[in-house]
């Protein structure tokens, strides 16, 4: 490698550092469901649904601030928002709006809601890690964030089903959730809809992420406090 090559990557990686430091500064720390990424968890139902809270908005606040960097780098000016309502792979579940409405849905069906919503999202963020390395001059920080939801979602997936299986006596609902077509979408040769592809599934990242923060504030209330929060 020549010394500009080794100097850049040097440059990158530092930026990464940077960038996952003021994550930590935030308060905003990733951890696994389980200690040393345990199969047979010994926690407690209470630690595991602190755990999943902490990653679930760890998660919000990644793709928010991913959604943010993309809309002001590429978006402006394009009118992507008005087209982005309501186009979500994920629109086909029936999802609460807010907190609110989530308080008049049984445990047992916010709790697969939630599970489907998260393996709806497994295949297109493998695709968004790999695809948004080819956006022209993408900032290194949306491609750290984008492998780094990828994998925090895993965790929290497990995680989820663990908590399923401990409030549904061992049951988990393993064939819900909504399969993702827009791969093409991503590889368009047309830069303005390319963008828009992108610029659409974070939206739609970041509004889901949302909800299951949400929600899994008001099953913790619900479950673990007896609604006393």
């Amino acid at each position: 490698m020549s010394t500009r090559g080794a100097s850049l990557k040097g440059l990158l990686l530092a930026a990464l550092l940077v960038s996952h430091m003021l994550l930590t500064k935030e308060g905003v720390t990733s951890m696994p469901i389980c200690p040393n990424g345990s199969v047979n968890c010994q926690l407690s139902l209470e630690e595991l649904f602190d755990r999943a809270v902490k990653l679930s908005h760890y998660i919000h606040f990644l793709s928010s601030e991913m959604f943010n960097e993309f809309d002001e780098r590429y978006a402006q000016g394009r009118g992507f928002i008005a087209k982005a309502v309501n186009s979500c792979h994920t629109a086909s579940l029936t999802t609460p709006e807010d907190k609110e409405q989530a308080q008049q849905i049984h445990h047992e069906d916010l709790l697969n809601l939630i599970l489907g919503v998260l393996r709806s999202w497994n295949d297109p963020l493998i695709h968004l890690a790999s695809e948004v390395q080819r956006i022209k001059e993408a900032p290194e920080t949306i491609l750290w964030k984008a492998v780094e939801i990828e994998e925090q979602n895993k965790r929290l997936l497990e995680g989820m089903e663990k908590i399923v299986g401990r409030v549904h006596s061992g049951e988990v609902e393993n064939e819900i959730y909504t399969p993702w077509d827009g791969l093409p979408s991503l590889q368009l040769a047309d830069e303005d809809s390319r963008l828009f592809a992108f610029y659409n599934l974070l939206h739609c990242l970041r509004r889901d992420s949302h909800k299951i923060d949400n929600y899994l504030k008001v099953l913790k209330c619900r479950l673990i406090h007896d609604n006393n929060c």
